[in-house]
């Protein structure tokens, strides 16, 4: 179901903020029976605890949430998504001072924790639901919530039902929602149209691979986001160990991401021409897969040299940036989970990005802190540009040698935008242990900050 606030209107119970330095003046405000009733059950406005009272018929009458101190909040977000299970089952209104953007925030925090993956399994669903403060854009934070829960039911749904068709559906399920064109090119229709990077990659496995192409909007500056949909990546030839291939249904959290935010831009009505495009492959193993020592020739004429058939998610996206770069956008915007590298440099939490545009790091970096949607700026340093030239052919795909494996996947990336602006989000989408508003699981990275920052980003 869609993630929505409550209706405004109905009979609400009152649930106060109150920070530990708020705390004594509050309860001089309020009854004995209230001051009585906190005080013996040890409220003290830290952070995460929460303390609901009855009115005399028995009923929740009012509720408190402790949210710390600053010190303690800056450890984390989304506080109030950790208060929100702890309630009685009920429709709640805020009572604080927090400013628009942490009331937002918080928002949107209460609805994420309202999000079950319940597909497989039936799940319990959370039973406070929260009227839209005053003063927040309520539609956009709904929009931006359901943009995602999209992105986690992706990631979340395992390879058996997330193939190839399958993304391409999920694809056409959002273009025909928010009347967008979409397009495939299937099967051997990619060499002759081509894409041979992309149909290499995806021949082994018995679901063809594939190019979606969907469009949206017909005024205002040209984005185009590419996802990579690798939607099982067994390493190909150069076969994963089994630990490694856990979790690699997620190797189509860049598509996963790029349908999230393509939502949120859609529903709310951003002025924009979108064009999405997500290479859908499967990364198998049969007798015809690709192998190790193989040069391929790409759409943009450039030769690859194979050194590790497990570095494919770069070859797919190669095709697809080159189509990209032929439109002639405003903006171009990889996402991907593309190089352990960049799990090792930053950790699950943070989505670390490639741009050589200043007022692209501003833009993005001053809307993500806003959002509470964390991001971090890594170089494409072209000094390692020899690094990914191996002599016999243009690129290699794998350089030897361990080192800046996030920055020169980076720069292979970058080889084949030529003509327009480009950034590159080397995503992780999954997050690894439960926290408030993110269970463990899919999940979405860099996408709230880029639609925050779309207006900054391309002047509209």
């Amino acid at each position: 179901m869609p993630l929505s606030f409550a209706p405004s209107g109905t009979a609400t119970i009152p649930l106060h903020i109150l920070a530990e330095d708020q705390l004594e003046a509050w309860l001089d405000t309020q009854p004995d029976a209230t001051r009585n009733a906190l005080t013996s059950q040890g409220f003290t406005g830290a952070l995460g605890q929460t303390v609901s009272l009855a009115g005399p018929d028995g009923a929740p009458a009012l509720a408190v949430a402790g949210y710390g101190t600053v010190a303690t909040r800056q450890r984390g977000r989304f506080h109030l998504a950790a208060a929100a299970p702890k309630l009685p089952e009920g429709d709640y209104h805020l009572v604080s001072d927090l400013d628009a953007d942490a009331l937002s925030a918080e928002a949107l925090g209460w609805l994420l924790a309202s999000y079950r993956f319940d597909r497989y399994r039936r799940q319990s669903p959370l039973l406070a639901r929260l009227v839209a403060p005053q003063g927040i854009d309520a539609p956009r934070i709904e929009a931006q919530a359901n943009g995602e829960a999209l992105t986690r039911d992706l990631i979340n749904t395992p390879a058996n039902d997330m193939g190839p068709p399958d993304l391409e559906q999920a694809a056409r399920d959002l273009a025909a929602q928010h009347g967008a064109d979409i397009t495939v090119i299937t099967g051997d229709d990619l060499l002759t149209q081509n894409f041979p990077l992309i149909h290499t990659v995806g021949r082994a496995a018995d679901r063809a691979p594939r190019l979606i192409d969907m469009r949206w909007g017909d005024a205002g500056p040209k984005l185009t986001l590419v996802g990579k949909g690798v939607c099982f990546d067994t390493g190909g030839l150069n076969l994963k160990p089994g630990a490694s291939m856990a979790l690699m249904k997620k190797d189509m959290g860049g598509a996963a991401a790029v349908l999230g935010l393509a939502h949120m831009i859609m529903a709310t009505g951003a002025t924009v021409q979108l064009r999405v495009l997500i290479p859908a492959v499967e990364n198998a193993v049969s007798g015809n897969a690709f192998r190790p020592g193989d040069i391929l020739t790409s759409r943009k004429g450039l030769t690859v040299e194979i050194n590790n058939t497990d570095a494919e998610g770069r070859l797919v996206l190669a095709d697809a940036l080159a189509l990209a770069d032929e439109d002639d956008p405003d903006q171009i915007i990889s996402m991907a989970t593309l190089t352990g590298a960049a799990r090792v440099a930053v950790g699950p939490d943070l989505a670390p990005y490639f741009s050589d545009n200043p007022a692209f790091v501003t833009a993005l970096e001053t809307a993500a802190a806003r959002v509470q949607d964390p991001v971090w700026r890594m170089p494409f340093h072209t000094p390692y540009e020899a690094m990914i030239e191996p002599g016999i052919a243009d690129l290699d795909n794998a350089p030897k040698g361990g080192f800046a494996g996030c920055i020169t996947a980076a720069l292979f990336l970058r080889r084949f935008v030529t003509e327009s602006p480009y950034a590159h989000f080397d995503i992780y989408g999954w997050q690894p242990t439960d926290a408030p508003a993110r269970p463990k699981g899919g999940t979405g990275q860099a996408t709230r900050a880029l639609l925050a920052a779309l207006p900054a980003l391309l002047k509209s």
